[in-house]
C-alpha cells in the first residue's frame, strides 16, 4: 500500500426526520448568521425549504438564500453568494440539496472567507486554499457524495472550463441525511446519480496498484451494494431501505476510503467534465459514455485488474482467462448502464456523431491544452485520449 492520511472530520446525521436536527447541528459547528443554498424548485415545492426555515426561526439563526443552483454549478453563481455571504456577515453556509449545490455552497465558503481572492483562482491552482467558511448540508440526492467529500467542482461558463478542487478544507462540517427527502427525484436524476456513485469508486478501483486488500475488498462490496439497489431505486423511488443504501454508499464512495493506498485513475471524470463543460451534459450521463470507451480502450494494459472486478464484482468468469473475463466484466457494466436508461455513446447523449475538429478539441481541452495527460492505470495523453473519445463518437459497436 501506498501512503495515506484518512482524515474525514464530517459528522453525518442519518436517518428520518434528522433534517430537524440542523438549527443546533449548525450552532454546534459555530455558525451563528446562514446562507442557505439551495437548486431549482424542488426544494421549495417539497416543503423541505420551509421546514429548514422553520428551525432556524425557531434556533434564532439569522438567515438570506440563495437558489438557482444547476446541474454542472457555475462558478458565476458561486461569485454571487460570495458577494452575498459578505454582505450579510455569513459565518455558515449550508447546503440544501445534492453534489451541485454543495459544490456551490463550497465556492461560497472560500470566497467568504478570502474576500480579497477570486475564487476561480483557488480552482485553477493559482492561489492556495488556507481557510474556509463551514458548510453544512442537507442531502437531497444521492450521487456525488460531495457532503463528505473534499472535493468541488465548477464550471466557468466564460471560457468554457470545468475545473475539480480538491481539499481538506472542502469537507463540510456535518451531512444530514434523510433517504426520505429523495423521494421526489425523478427516476433519471436516481439513475444519474448511480452511475456517479459507482464511479467514484471504479475510478479509484482500476489502478496500477494491486496490493490494497483492505480498500479493494471495501470498494467491491460497495459497488455490489450499489447495483443491487440501484435496480431496485430504479424500480421504486419511494424504497426507503434502497435509497439508504444509495445514499450511504454514496458518501463512502467519495469520502476516499475505496481507495486508500493508491492513486486513483481519474481518467473517466476528466473525460467527462469536457462533455459537460462543452455541451451542458448531466454528469453521469458523462460517465457512463466514457466509461464504456476508457474501458475497451485500456484494458489491455490491465486485464488481470478487469478479471478480478469481473469475478468480484459481477460473480462471472471464475474459471476464465483474463481476456475473457475482463471483457465480460466491461460488458456487464455497460449493461447494467444501459438497464438505468443511461447512455453509453454520443449518439445517446444526444452530442453525437462529432466531427473530427470537435473531437481533436475535446481532446486538447482534457490535457488542459497540452499542459497535461490523464489516468494511472494507462497513461492518457493527447492523442490516445482522442482514440477514446473517438470510441464513443461511434454507435453502439464500440
Amino acid at each position: 500500500m501506498r501512503n495515506f492520511t484518512f482524515y474525514v472530520p464530517t459528522e453525518v446525521e442519518f436517518g428520518k426526520d434528522t433534517e430537524n436536527k440542523v438549527a443546533d447541528l449548525i450552532k454546534k459547528h459555530g455558525g451563528s448568521r446562514v446562507l442557505v443554498v439551495y437548486g431549482g424548485g424542488s426544494a421549495l415545492k417539497s416543503g423541505l425549504l420551509d421546514r429548514i426555515y422553520s428551525r432556524l426561526k425557531e434556533g434564532g439563526i439569522p438567515y438570506e438564500s440563495i437558489g438557482g443552483v444547476k446541474p454542472n454549478p457555475t462558478l458565476a453563481l458561486a461569485r454571487q453568494g460570495v458577494a452575498q455571504a459578505l454582505a450579510m456577515k455569513a459565518d455558515f453556509i449550508l447546503a440544501i440539496g445534492g453534489g451541485s449545490v454543495i459544490d456551490t455552497a463550497k465556492g461560497i465558503a472560500h470566497g467568504n472567507a478570502n474576500p480579497g481572492t477570486d475564487i476561480w483562482d483557488f480552482w485553477t491552482g493559482k492561489v492556495s486554499l488556507r481557510k474556509t467558511t463551514p458548510v453544512g448540508v442537507v442531502l437531497t440526492i444521492p450521487a456525488a457524495g460531495s457532503e463528505t467529500s473534499a472535493s468541488a467542482v465548477l464550471t466557468n461558463t466564460e471560457i468554457g472550463q470545468k475545473r475539480g478542487l480538491s481539499s481538506e478544507f472542502n469537507r463540510p462540517a456535518f451531512a444530514i441525511l434523510n433517504p426520505e427527502l429523495t423521494f421526489t427525484l425523478p427516476v433519471y436524476q436516481v439513475a444519474c446519480g448511480i452511475t456517479d456513485i459507482l464511479m467514484h469508486t471504479l475510478d479509484r478501483y482500476f489502478v496500477p496498484e494491486e496490493d490494497n486488500e483492505t480498500s479493494d475488498a471495501l470498494a467491491e462490496a460497495l459497488l455490489r451494494t450499489v447495483i443491487r439497489n440501484g435496480a431496485k431505486a430504479i424500480k421504486n423511488t419511494h424504497d426507503y431501505q434502497a435509497m439508504s443504501e444509495l445514499m450511504w454508499c454514496g458518501s463512502l464512495s467519495h469520502n476516499t476510503i475505496t481507495g486508500l493506498g493508491s492513486r486513483g485513475d481519474w481518467a473517466v471524470h476528466q473525460l467527462g467534465h469536457e462533455l459537460s463543460a462543452k455541451y451542458d451534459v448531466a454528469h453521469g450521463a458523462s460517465l457512463s459514455v466514457m466509461w464504456k470507451s476508457w474501458a475497451h480502450y485500456v484494458y489491455p494494459a490491465n486485464p488481470r485488474r478487469f478479471a478480478r472486478y469481473a469475478r468480484e464484482v459481477w460473480g462471472i468468469g471464475a474459471n476464465g482467462d483474463d481476456e475473457k473475463t475482463a471483457l465480460a466484466g466491461i460488458n456487464a457494466t455497460v449493461s447494467y448502464f444501459k438497464s438505468l436508461g443511461m447512455p453509453t455513446n454520443f449518439q445517446e447523449l444526444g452530442i453525437g456523431p462529432l466531427q473530427d475538429a470537435e473531437l481533436d478539441e475535446l481532446a486538447y481541452r482534457c490535457t488542459y491544452f497540452g499542459a497535461r495527460t490523464i489516468g494511472n492505470l494507462l497513461v492518457l495523453d493527447q492523442k490516445k485520449i482522442r482514440d477514446v473519445y473517438a470510441l464513443a463518437n461511434k454507435d453502439g459497436r464500440s
